[in-house]
């Protein structure tokens, strides 16, 4: 049975092309592309993804407004039957105001857009987005955003360690985020949501320096992880 997995497309939107030729370079299937305004998700779904951009221009809280989309009712409801989903950067940001993810994504320290290549270490193999990493692994990522400072209260965080919910931390401080964490899984390990874009890291021609193919690590994961089930 083909792989299917479906890219979620919000007003201001900008990565949401980088994404569907992400999965479609691992998989060889292409993306369902899915607008905002839809009620329905596609059926059969094996992967959903909330791609990175400024969704409404982010104008309001980062995400706020796109939480509200009628498409994400069914991304909630197919995610609470086991759907995988993924969301990076502004997909992030949506999947916590939509509460799937706890926490909140708050402006980053300094108050500047930080977009680089950063070093992040694989903190859970337990999800099917990080079964392919090792424990404390260092790999490496770009980033791009303006609002990526994940925040949530200290029995929050100390609950998200304590159940291994922590998907990868910055390897050095990059944009205030709580604890250093970059990227956090649902108490399932079904939903992942990163700051960092694993999508523009998937050529392993690459320079490492600019990711190589550690973002296509993680989109393999996934598909091995959904084969197998």
């Amino acid at each position: 049975m083909a792989y299917r997995a479906a890219v979620i497309t919000f007003p201001g939107s900008n990565c949401d092309r980088d994404m569907a030729t992400a999965l479609e370079a691992v998989s060889g299937a292409p993306a369902i592309r899915v607008w905002h305004g839809d009620a329905e998700l596609p059926e059969r779904l094996d992967l959903i993804a909330l791609p990175g951009g400024f969704s409404y221009g982010d104008y309001l809280r980062s995400g706020a407004m796109a939480a509200t989309s009628p498409i994400m009712r069914a991304v909630v409801a197919a995610a609470e039957r086991g759907v995988a989903v993924l969301g990076v950067c502004n997909g992030f940001q949506v999947l916590t105001e939509a509460r799937l993810l706890p926490g909140a994504l708050l402006r980053n320290a300094g108050q500047r857009f930080i977009c680089r290549t950063v070093a992040l270490t694989v903190e859970n193999t337990a999800s099917p987005f990080t079964a392919g990493y090792a424990h404390g692994e260092t790999i490496r990522i770009p980033v791009a955003h303006h609002d990526g400072n994940y925040y949530a209260d200290a029995e929050t965080l100390d609950r998200l360690e304590g159940e291994g919910r922590v998907a990868f931390r910055y390897a050095e401080a990059v944009n205030g985020s709580a604890r250093d964490i970059a990227g956090v899984v649902s108490a399932n390990g079904r939903v992942l949501g990163m700051m960092p874009h694993p999508e523009r890291a998937i050529e392993p021609a690459a320079h490492p320096s600019l990711g190589g193919a550690d973002g296509r690590r993680l989109f393999e994961n996934v598909l091995a992880s959904l084969a197998a089930a």
